[in-house]
């Protein structure tokens, strides 16, 4: 009798935990929505001559054009939308309209905002490739920046930008003076607001600022004035990385795609995931690595839903289209 107590204790216990492994599996792992993208295209291949690229790490698609930080080649390069080199502009340096290691891209009213993290600045362009201006400087005063990675810039002209070692993200006034920040000065945290080295950030048309937390695994999300309202990936959003849906290994992009939802770049896991602005998952797609490197390292969606995805591993640009039944 005590070993039958004894065995339906144990039945009971592991029924238990069996429930509750599949309650957490639902709750964390949800199921697609959608189909996944299909490749449409692509084009590159590494090299430092016009149309090669060597570690691609940023992207914006703009009025039937392809922008590209061709970040070992501290390059522009620009395509059309079927990959057909146009044009290129930046050399490596430090002067004014050089670039050290240009990463996420910006374009707001026909100017191209380029986060250089080796300059610590932000470095304007027109979209013709010519030099406007310089934002910020290297330190970690208000209005400095340690490696920016991303920025977004609102309708009125402030700047949100992503500053990587400074674990934060300020947001600046056209000519670069300080407003605000998110985030604590030079302290990782993994609670709400506080930053593990951010990466990029997306601003939707009413102010919704969202934050690629990099290596916190996750995406956070603020209102206009500055308050948080959510984050996403893994369970609770602590910086657990995995390769379910919806979970993260160190995400490095993050656009808007004409609809509102949101695109991430998961780079340790090869792939853009696509949610809902409220961060319901909505599909997964992208191509595996067939190097030391990883793939999907940045992300844009062009107006028509096409998305665009730079290619770090294969050192090429990449077209997605919706899956189609």
């Amino acid at each position: 009798m005590k070993q039958n107590s004894v065995l339906k204790i144990i039945a009971t216990t592991t029924a238990g935990l069996l429930v509750l492994l599949a309650v957490a599996w639902l709750a964390w792992v949800p199921s697609p929505k959608e189909l996944a993208y299909e490749l449409a295209g692509s084009w590159g291949g590494p090299g430092s001559g016009a149309g090669q690229l060597n570690e691609p790490t940023g992207i914006a698609v703009h009025k039937g054009e392809v922008f590209v930080s061709d970040a070992r080649n501290a390059r522009i390069q620009v395509f059309d939308v079927d990959g057909r080199f146009r044009r290129q502009f930046g050399t490596k340096g430090d002067s004014p309209g050089q670039l050290g290691r240009p990463m996420n891209l910006a374009i707001h009213q026909d100017e191209l905002y380029v986060a250089d993290y080796w300059n610590d600045r932000i470095e304007v362009f027109a979209l013709d490739g010519t030099p406007r201006r310089r934002i910020g400087r290297a330190g970690s005063a208000p209005g400095e920046f340690s490696a920016p990675g991303g920025v977004a810039v609102a309708a009125n002209g402030d700047l949100h930008v992503v500053d990587f070692y400074n674990q934060r993200v300020q947001q600046l006034k056209p000519d670069g003076k300080f407003i605000s920040q998110r985030g604590e000065s030079g302290r990782i945290g993994i609670w709400a607001g506080e930053f593990n080295y951010p990466t990029d950030v997306a601003l939707a048309g009413d102010g919704t600022l969202y934050v690629a937390d990099g290596y916190n695994d996750r995406i956070q999300v603020f209102a206009a004035d500055g308050r948080f309202l959510r984050k996403w990936g893994g369970p609770f959003a602590l910086n657990v990385h995995g390769p379910f849906n919806g979970w993260f290994a160190t995400v490095t992009s993050i656009a808007l795609g004409p609809e509102g939802n949101i695109f991430v770049a998961d780079f340790y896991h090869d792939r853009v995931q696509k949610f809902r602005p409220d961060g319901t998952f909505l599909t997964a797609f992208g191509t595996p690595a067939t190097g030391p490197a990883h793939t999907a390292i940045a992300v844009d969606v062009d107006a028509d839903g096409t998305v665009y995805v730079a290619n770090y591993d294969a050192h090429r640009i990449e077209k997605w289209r919706p899956g189609k039944r």
